[in-house]
């Protein structure tokens, strides 16, 4: 199969991914192989080819956003059928064993793989995945749109829920990229008032197309306190000033897989008075099934430019540059 991948971390500028010829999987007991359409392009993507996170697996295709349809299954796989369109998104497989996964939160399991980290993702023709940890796409979703409702959307829909943001409250949103576009909807779906914070003038406008109530720089002061805020930008210079507009007893989550050095933080001036700041790590399948649903009843419209395979490194090259108005995607050929 063709696919993207590299074998060692790189500047996204020297183009690490090239495009090669890998063997096709085959799928075992209670698998299933699928034929990708579409995959989602993410900022920790960039953060693997760039060695900001711990690699487990070289070579390494990347790729966590997948789109298609079940070609092949596996001895025992019965939850699927041929031609069957899915989903894949960074939750690979957990344990089912643990305290964390008995306790719902299988997204905390020491076990735990992800898609295109721990194994080969979506940046190629196939993929396998065990059945349970796929998922039925919505209609009215075309593959190229679906796509970044697979971590975008789903990690975003969990950092929702852990900001403990309440219908019809403030809330704040830092960065303004392709989850932030997902989780504006249902936060407005919800009769919130939303403030969005972001450096990129194309990104502000987006955020009042999609109908935020106003839109600046983070060092900007809205005209309220936020009830509830999430970071989805991988900086850490954000968070005092996400805490600075924080009302009392509000939560501020923090939605990266990474995020560079936490500035010292004022405990008397910005942490007091009960403010929460909490990490978000990763998601659950009950995350994805809740989000999956709420998507097709707003209906969730994904913002997305569409590039061929090939030009992954480019892509990414725009999300290092926040060039990309939205989410990118890269067409399977």
């Amino acid at each position: 199969m063709k696919a993207m991948q590299f074998s060692s971390p790189a500047p996204i500028e020297n183009e690490p991914l090239k495009y090669v010829d890998v063997p096709d999987p085959v799928p075992g007991p209670g698998e299933i192989r699928i034929r990708i359409k579409a995959c989602g392009v993410c900022h920790t993507d960039l953060h693997e080819l760039e060695g900001e996170l711990p690699l487990p697996k070289l070579p390494l295709i990347p790729g966590h956003q997948i789109v298609g349809t079940v070609d092949q299954l596996g001895e025992g796989a019965d939850r699927f059928k041929i031609g069957d369109r899915v989903g894949v998104p960074w939750l690979h497989s957990a344990c089912g064993i643990c305290k964390y996964c008995k306790s719902g939160r299988e997204n905390l399991c020491d076990q735990a793989k992800f898609t295109g980290y721990h194994v080969d993702g979506g940046y190629a023709q196939y993929h396998i995945i065990h059945q349970d940890f796929a998922y039925f796409l919505p209609e009215g979703f075309p593959d190229f749109q679906a796509a970044p409702l697979l971590c975008a959307g789903v990690v975003g829909y969990r950092a929702l829920k852990l900001s403990e943001l309440k219908p019809g409250q403030n809330f704040g949103m830092y960065g303004f990229g392709a989850t932030a576009h997902v989780i504006i909807q249902i936060a407005v779906h919800w009769g919130c008032d939303v403030y969005v914070f972001t450096r990129s003038k194309e990104h502000q406008k987006l955020a009042l197309e999609l109908g935020a109530k106003w839109a600046g720089r983070a060092e900007d002061t809205p005209p309220v306190k936020m009830d509830s805020s999430i970071i989805f930008a991988p900086a850490g210079g954000l968070v005092p000033e996400a805490l600075r507009v924080l009302d009392k007893g509000g939560t501020l989550a923090l939605a990266g897989i990474y995020m560079t050095p936490i500035p010292e933080i004022d405990y008397n001036h910005l942490l007091y008075y009960e403010r929460t700041v909490r990490s978000v790590a990763n998601a659950t399948r009950q995350d994805a099934e809740e989000l999956l649903k709420i998507a097709a009843e707003i209906p969730i419209h994904t913002e997305i430019s569409v590039f061929p395979l090939r030009e992954a490194n480019k892509v990414l090259q725009l999300v290092k540059e926040s060039r990309i108005n939205g989410a990118g995607v890269l067409e399977i050929p």
